[in-house]
């Protein structure tokens, strides 16, 4: 089991910016993916951001992409989302997910149900 902790959500203004924190602990060593996933009210969830624990090669949602990035510290099995000229519509619940190796890192951002262990998420709050 791999337990998953965030922090750093709040409110900000638009153009503002925003790092969110996840401290993983437990069997982290099964893991070979580690993303980002929101959801707004209303809305499904939408895959941000994955990263590659062994490699940390990135990909991201075309909607965040030159404004978010995601990074880990794998020493502290913490992962990070550095979140840069936010907009009202990056309003969101903000999950951490992490899930075992084999899948396709495209796959797990369309998908992201395919994540296998989330945190409790933490919400950030852009007003215009």
């Amino acid at each position: 089991q791999v337990q998953l902790v965030e922090s750093g959500g709040g409110s900000v203004q638009a153009g503002g910016s925003l790092r969110l924190s996840c401290a993983a602990s437990g069997d982290t060593r099964n893991t070979g993916y580690m993303g980002w996933v929101r959801q707004a009210p209303g809305k499904e969830r939408e895959g941000v951001a994955v990263i590659v624990r062994i490699s940390s090669i990135t990909l991201y949602a075309d909607s965040v992409k030159g404004r978010f990035t995601i990074s880990q510290d794998n020493a502290k099995n913490t992962l990070y989302l550095q979140m840069n000229t936010l907009k009202p519509e990056d309003t969101a619940m903000y999950y951490c997910a992490a899930a075992r190796a084999g899948y396709v890192m495209g796959r797990l951002l369309s998908s992201p149900a395919l994540f296998e262990y989330w945190g409790q998420g933490t919400q950030v709050t852009v007003s215009s």
